[in-house]
Order: C-alpha cells, then sequence, then structure tokens
C-alpha cells in the first residue's frame, strides 16, 4: 500500500496498488521447485504437481490452497477481500483472495503459508521452520 499526501488540501489519501500478476508470479514462482502452468483459463502455481495457487486474470482474484484453520485467520483479517471458495472446494479449503484490495503484506503471508500447506515438508520447511509440526 502506497500512502500519498494530497498538500493541496491536507487530506490523506491512502491509494491501494493492486498485486499484479508479475508480482504474484515473481513471488510463487521464488518457492523451492514452484512452476507455473495452465489451469483452464486460470494460471496454476504448482509444487510436485499441486496446485498451491492460481490466478484469474478476468476476474483479478487469485484462489490459493490453505488449512481449515488457516483459511479461517486469513479470511478474519476482512472478508470482503479472503473468503471461502463458495461450494465444497471452500471447505476443504480453498480460498480466495480479491487482488485489486488485498495488501501486499498479507497476501505474500497468505500465498506463502499455501505453499507451505501443499509442499512436501521437506520444501515448506526452507521457507518456514517447524512449519509441520
Amino acid at each position: 500500500m502506497a500512502l500519498r499526501i494530497d498538500t493541496f488540501n491536507a487530506s490523506k489519501k491512502i491509494i491501494w496498488q493492486m498485486v499484479s500478476i508479475d508480482t504474484f508470479r515473481k513471488l510463487a514462482l521464488s518457492f523451492p521447485e514452484a512452476t507455473e502452468e495452465p489451469h483452464f483459463e486460470k494460471t496454476s502455481f504448482r509444487v510436485k504437481k499441486k496446485i498451491f495457487a492460481t490466478y484469474d486474470d478476468i476476474n483479478k482474484t487469485a484462489c490459493i490452497k490453505l488449512s481449515e484453520i488457516n483459511q479461517d485467520v486469513f479470511a478474519s483479517a476482512d472478508r470482503t477481500i479472503i473468503y471461502p471458495v463458495d461450494n465444497k472446494w471452500g471447505k476443504q479449503g480453498w480460498t480466495i483472495i480479491e487482488m485489486k484490495k488485498v495488501r501486499k503484506e498479507l497476501f505474500i503471508d497468505a500465498l506463502t503459508t499455501a505453499y507451505c500447506v501443499v509442499a512436501p515438508k521437506k520444501l515448506s520447511e526452507q521457507i518456514k521452520p517447524n512449519v509441520n509440526e
């Protein structure tokens, strides 16, 4: 999030900067053994052939795989920005992120968590030591 101060009327305006697909891609592919592959009309990011995130360019949303507990924690930040998929996939931890609204720091934390949920323990520990204990 960038903060701009308008000196003409001295009011503070918060300018939200959407997390772009380029930022998403750069972060997702920075994880060990992560790959990018098409997934229907979306872009998917995988580790060991398992999807940990997708990007929908039309709707400007990400969908990430979280545990039920992590899904609840992230959604509690703001349920208009991060929320479960509205079907059986959501009950399995698949979570939508509104890319036009999410703060970059929150997105980074959520995507990192998604990677660690899906990745084998050996790989996830390179990102977050003791994550699976």
